[in-house]
């Protein structure tokens, strides 16, 4: 039905709403053209696309697609928001993370955007003895701190409760976190915390400071082994019930439990998927007070981290479009807080550049774009609202599977968390390797002469539990064997094009080819003649119309000529003198392994 506007001027009265099956039938037309014959609900698939955790991408949502009612911003179930005025008084929360102690590096985020601080201590960051010289400067009531210290929890937090009374700081006053997160700590080393003392911690902290917070319910060794959306949200789920059952049993009452949570999520590239993650969170978390007796205490605290996953080592300067994203969608999703990791991160130790630019992100995004002054933005989206829905679905499902076999410390012990998140991991990596997922700087449009970004290394980040992947890694380890063979010989493995035709005729597969073999680190030669390239191996370049013409001749003329390997780019045929075919969802990684092997590239 058309709304006439409030001036009642008729502007699409005359015309009749269009239906679903309309629109159907016009993409059957569509489909038709492109040479498949598929109709109805089968045209609408053909079109959508297939997400992990069973989740489907429609091309179209409607009224129709409903999703339970989501309530209003700072009520039950909060998924449009844990607060009713949401980041509208002044943006999220801007966190830095800072894993080495840097004479004045914290004062000077604090004075430039950064509004609290995210200290990474003992093994693999700062030692704990230098906590106050970290902190050198800062105003303690002002600046919130969160501390991330593993199995040195409690004397971090120790000397951070007395750094507060050394200063006089109101107990009133301390916001931030003391980062307690047992589950978390084994899933990173394997290694098991007593949680006793984190009990009698988060006791006194909810008698003594009522606005700090005693544990941090960590999602990112899931993300960071691989894990996907629904998984993130079920383990994460999992250990906040089995913190609010050890915190209980203590002498917490379930809102003094709820009170001293907050959880921590990975925000992707995928700006969608991430703003539904973290209002289905929300949605989760709420849940599990309500059947727990504490319905109102179910307003989730987020800190939402880019993504360490997507960051790449070649060409990091990419890594700044992906924050940026990252960022946008984390604070759409309502995050309370957000860390931008720098686009360094990968590399070592960020510099004072890479942090202003991190730091910045945010506030660009919350100073000039204003997009903190709307709340849930994308609240009432058909697409986002079904999105938030399934994707709970499919995280209480992951979260009840936990349970039934004891809950995440027996899953992590057990070995089956593990095993959940290497299938989600080698799915998604079949996907890499085609180059389904494109990487930008890594499996497409990469640099060969880029100049290499060096960093001072970072310390080393505790292991032996879960391992860390990141989405360039087999390609890095192709480009790592290019870079060792230029070091060795003076010149990286090249491949020979062999352009047939005009440039309208080849230009499309050459361009294809050249960026294929180049995210390998073989350096593409289209001058000259094949005795003169340097090359081992060629590949053919046209249109199909010309390959059925001269394909089979140029492939005997090169062999003549010394190559060793033929490829023809396009889909495979039955060319006589072509050894192999490459094309667009060929499995990229295991032809430019393939291809470094017989150049004797090690």
């Amino acid at each position: 039905m058309t709304v006439l506007p409030d001036d009642g001027l008729p502007l699409a009265a005359e015309f009749p709403d269009a239906t679903h099956e309309q629109w159907q039938r016009l993409v059957e037309g569509v489909l038709r053209k492109s040479g498949k014959e598929v109709s109805g609900a089968a045209a609408e698939d053909a079109l959508s696309t297939t997400l992990e955790d069973g989740l489907r991408t429609r091309p179209l949502y409607t009224a129709r697609d409903s999703a339970p009612a989501t309530g209003l911003p700072g009520f039950a179930p909060f998924v449009r928001g844990a607060r009713p005025e949401g980041n509208t008084a002044g943006g999220w929360d801007v966190r830095q993370r800072h894993a080495a102690l840097g004479v004045g590096a914290a004062l000077a985020d604090l004075e430039n955007g950064v509004t609290s601080l995210w200290l990474v201590l003992g093994e693999g960051g700062i030692p704990v003895s230098e906590l106050g010289r970290a902190l050198d400067g800062v105003y303690l009531d002002l600046a919130p701190v969160v501390l991330d210290a593993g199995r040195d929890t409690q004397e971090a937090a120790g000397a951070l409760l007395r750094l507060y009374e050394d200063k006089g700081v109101d107990p009133k006053a301390v916001r931030g976190s003391l980062g307690a997160d047992p589950l978390g700590h084994e899933a990173r080393t394997g290694t098991a915390l007593d949680f006793a003392p984190v009990a009698a911690l988060a006791r006194r902290v909810a008698e003594e400071y009522p606005a700090l917070r005693t544990l941090t319910v960590d999602a990112l060794p899931y993300h960071e082994a691989g894990g996907s959306a629904a998984q993130e949200l079920g383990a994460s789920l999992a250990t906040g019930v089995a913190y609010l059952r050890e915190l209980t049993e203590a002498g917490l009452s379930v809102e003094q439990a709820c009170g001293q949570l907050e959880f921590r999520y990975a925000a992707t590239a995928d700006q969608f998927l991430t703003i539904a993650k973290l209002r289905a969170a929300r949605r989760l978390w709420a849940r599990v007070a309500e059947v727990s007796g504490a319905p109102g205490a179910g307003a989730q605290v987020q800190h939402a981290v880019t993504s360490p996953v997507m960051m790449t080592r070649r060409d990091p300067w990419v890594n700044m479009l992906r924050t940026t994203v990252a960022t946008l969608a984390a604070g759409v999703g309502g995050a309370d807080a957000v860390t931008v990791l720098p686009f360094d991160h990968a590399l070592g130790l960020p510099d004072a550049f890479s942090r202003r630019i991190a730091r910045n992100t945010s506030t660009i995004l919350v100073e000039e774009s204003h997009l903190a002054r709307v709340i849930d933005p994308a609240g009432g989206s058909w697409y986002v609202e079904r999105l938030t829905d399934e994707l709970a679905e499919a995280a209480w499902e992951f979260f009840r599977s936990i349970e039934r076999d004891g809950g995440q410390s027996a899953v992590l012990r057990s070995g089956r968390i593990r095993t959940d998140l290497a299938t989600t991991w080698a799915e998604r990596s079949k996907k890499l390797a085609k180059r389904r997922e494109p990487i930008t700087g890594v499996s497409e449009f990469p640099h060969l002469a880029e100049k290499p970004v060096e960093r001072e290394p970072a310390p080393k980040a505790p292991s032996g539990g879960l391992p860390r992947v990141r989405r360039d890694e087999a390609f890095e380890e192709l480009r790592a064997r290019s870079d060792a063979h230029l070091a060795a010989t003076g010149s990286r493995p090249r491949i020979f094009l062999a352009t047939i035709g005009s440039a309208a005729e080849y230009t499309a597969r050459a361009g294809f080819a050249a960026n294929l073999f180049q995210a390998g680190g073989i350096e593409p030669v289209t001058e000259g003649r094949f005795e003169e390239s340097g090359a081992t191996e060629a590949v053919l370049c046209s249109s199909d119309a010309l390959y059925a013409e001269q394909a089979e001749q140029v492939a005997e003329f090169l062999t003549a000529s010394g190559a060793r390997h033929v490829f023809l780019a396009g889909r495979p045929a039955d060319y006589a003198g072509i050894d192999s075919y490459v094309f667009a969802g060929c499995d990229a990684v295991a032809v430019l392994s393939a291809t470094l092997d017989r150049m004797g590239v090690s």
